[in-house]
């Protein structure tokens, strides 16, 4: 197999990744951008049917340098060593080479398991988004967003520009804390701004907080769903539900490398966004989640790193950086999970559907790797994405990191690993 080589390569292809990009290109280095993605532009700029580019995106589009190899489709099945990864596309496997790597793979969305979540027209809130964003009509659906955090009024807007029948927006934190939050968006106009556009998509008083989802009732499909609060259960008729706890950083590759997790699961980086595996850096949400304009700054920082540059503009981007930090600790603070969303659901409830293992058949092991054991809980096809993420939220486990394939992949691409190991 051909071994292709580059200056700085990247994984990932959202704000961080694309600026990242940007930056080295424009610095004269050859850079692969790698996305599983069909196009550019991660969760946030997700572009699909009738989906016009924000302007960050569109501009990055326009001026998208020769220097920049877009590997869009294309899924990391395994690292060979620290400098090389093998992907996996449409036109098979390949091999990508580079002293210099960046981390760009974002968050995923913590789904936690409730009574009847596995019927169809149930989804993630930002999952939900994704759909939306890549052609699935919603208009006059009836529909409720739970969870925690602001994705739920940005899923809850962009079904409501398309027609859905928006009926609640179910918010596990209490009223308190999110009119605290509010309170602070003053020190970010931009972020109030966006709120308040988000708020006008949907009636205010379909924004219920303190409240959380514990079950969805249908036969072939969610027809209605019971949310709780104070004590209290009501049912809300549903065509769609979708939930979701916040995100979680995506770390699996990074933990392949061999880099450093700090104490909140992600990435942990310098002042100059280096992992502790020389030549890796991250940049995004894989090092914290703290929204797109963190991303965006931080992956200049981690290409300026890469390039060894540290002037101005560095100090420019660091400034900035430490500004939407302390935005991202504020939001981890406003929609920390209470008990409430932490709550059990009823025993059989499955857990990982891959497998069919239930919560109650999970319950009286003392760690991850005694369930694996046991019950094949991780082992599906998932690798434990979604079960790992919602175990350790039950239970307090440390999940560990995933076995690679990282992925499902084809024979020929994993025969293909043998010719390129080091």
């Amino acid at each position: 197999m051909k071994i292709e080589r580059y200056d700085i390569a990247i994984v990932g292809a959202g704000p961080a990744g694309l600026r990242a990009a940007q930056v080295a290109a424009a610095e004269g280095a050859q850079v692969a951008l790698i996305d599983d993605n069909p196009r550019p532009g991660g969760q946030i700029w997700r572009q699909g049917p009738g989906v016009v580019p924000t302007a960050p995106l569109a501009l990055w589009l326009r001026g998208t340098a020769p220097r920049v190899a877009v590997k869009s489709g294309a899924k990391v099945v395994s690292a060979t060593g620290t400098n090389r990864l093998l992907l996996e596309s449409a036109e098979g496997a390949a091999c990508i080479e580079s002293a210099h790597w960046i981390l760009a793979t974002g968050a995923r969305e913590l789904l936690l398991p409730f009574d009847g979540w596995t019927l169809p027209g149930v989804t993630g809130a930002g999952g939900l988004q994704a759909l939306i964003k890549g052609g699935m009509p919603v208009a006059g659906e009836r529909i409720v967003i739970a969870g925690s955090g602001p994705l739920l009024l940005a899923a809850a807007s962009t079904a409501a520009q398309r027609g859905g029948d928006v009926r609640a927006v179910v918010e596990q934190a209490s009223a308190g804390r999110v009119l605290r939050f509010g309170a602070t968006l003053a020190l970010t106009p931009a972020k109030l701004a966006q709120a308040v556009a988000l708020m006008r998509a949907i009636r205010v008083s379909r924004y219920r907080t303190g409240a959380v989802v514990v079950k969805a009732h249908g036969t072939k499909r969610v027809e209605a769903v019971t949310i709780r609060a104070a004590g209290r259960e009501r049912s809300i008729e549903a065509d769609r539900v979708a939930c979701g706890y916040g995100l979680v950083p995506n770390v699996a590759l990074a933990q392949a490398l061999g880099c450093a997790l700090d104490s909140n699961g992600a990435i942990r980086v310098d002042d100059s966004q280096r992992t502790s595996v020389r030549g890796v850096l991250a940049a995004g949400e894989c090092t914290g989640v703290g929204g797109m304009e963190r991303a965006w700054v931080e992956g200049a920082l981690a290409a300026y790193a890469a390039l060894g540059i540290d002037d101005a503009r560095v100090a420019t981007e660091r400034r900035a950086r430490e500004r939407w930090r302390r935005f991202g600790a504020r939001v981890a603070a406003a929609f920390e999970l209470g008990d409430e969303a932490r709550r059990l659901p009823s025993p059989d409830t499955l857990i990982c559907r891959c497998e069919d293992v239930s919560v109650g058949a999970l319950a009286p092991h003392a760690n991850w790797r005694d369930a694996k054991l046991h019950t094949r809980c991780g082992m599906g096809p998932c690798q434990g994405r979604v079960c790992g993420a919602a175990a350790s939220a039950y239970f307090g486990w440390d999940v560990g990191a995933p076995r690679e394939p990282f992925s499902p992949a084809r024979i020929d691409t994993l025969i293909a690993a043998g010719d390129i190991a080091p």
